[in-house]
C-alpha cells in the first residue's frame, strides 16, 4: 500500500508543477520496473494522481485569472465561449490532448485561466493517461537498466525539453493576449 501512495506523491507533485517538471511517463516506467506491483494498479494509480494534480493546477490559474487585467478576462472569456459553442470540435481537440505525449500543465493553466469547464476536460485527461500511461508501462518489461536521475537530469536540461516548456509558457500567454471576440467574429 506504501508503494502506491509513494507512486501517487511523486505523480501528484509533478503534475503541480506549471512548467518544467519530468515527465510522468519516466516514473511510470522506472515504477514498474523496480516495483512487483501490477500494471493496471501503477497506471490506475498514476492516472489518478495525474488528473488531480491538474486539476488542482488548473484552479490555482483560476484565481490568478482574477487578477488579470478586464480586456485579458474578456479575451478568455470568448475563448471560453467558443470552446463550449462547438461540442464536435472541443470533444476532438480534448481527445487529441488526452492522448498526446506534449506537456498538459500549460493546458491546463490556459483552461483555469479561461474557465471552462474542468470536470470533463480533467477527465478525458484521466481516459487519456490511462491509455498512454498502459502504453509505457507496458514498455517497461524492454527496458531493464535506467537511472531515474539521469532521466530527470536530461529531461531538465536538454535544449529540446527546455524549448518545448518555453514554447508552451509563450503560447500560454499568447492565448491568453489574444483578442478572442474579434478573430472568431471574423469566422461568422
Amino acid at each position: 500500500m506504501s508503494e502506491y501512495l509513494v507512486l501517487f506523491a511523486i505523480v501528484f507533485g509533478i503534475n503541480l508543477m506549471p512548467a518544467f517538471g519530468p515527465p510522468t511517463w519516466s516514473v511510470i516506467v522506472l515504477y514498474g520496473l523496480q516495483s512487483d506491483q501490477p500494471v493496471p494498479a501503477i497506471v490506475l494509480t498514476a492516472a489518478s494522481a495525474a488528473a488531480l494534480g491538474r486539476f488542482l493546477l488548473a484552479h490555482a490559474f483560476r484565481l490568478i485569472g482574477d487578477r488579470l487585467s478586464d480586456d485579458t478576462r474578456a479575451n478568455l472569456a470568448a475563448a471560453r465561449e467558443a470552446l463550449e459553442e462547438n461540442r464536435r470540435n472541443a470533444i476532438l481537440a480534448l481527445g487529441l490532448f488526452a492522448l498526446s505525449p506534449v506537456p498538459s500543465a500549460q493546458l491546463f493553466e490556459a483552461a483555469g485561466l479561461a474557465r471552462v469547464k474542468l470536470l470533463g476536460f480533467t477527465a478525458a485527461f484521466f481516459l487519456g493517461r490511462t491509455i498512454s500511461y498502459s502504453i509505457y508501462a507496458l514498455g517497461a518489461y524492454g527496458i531493464r537498466k535506467s537511472n531515474l536521475g539521469d532521466i530527470f537530469v536530461e529531461h531538465l536540461t536538454s535544449p529540446v525539453g527546455i524549448a518545448i516548456q518555453v514554447g508552451m509558457i509563450v503560447l500560454l500567454v499568447l492565448f491568453a493576449r489574444l483578442d478572442w471576440a474579434k478573430i472568431l467574429a471574423r469566422k461568422d
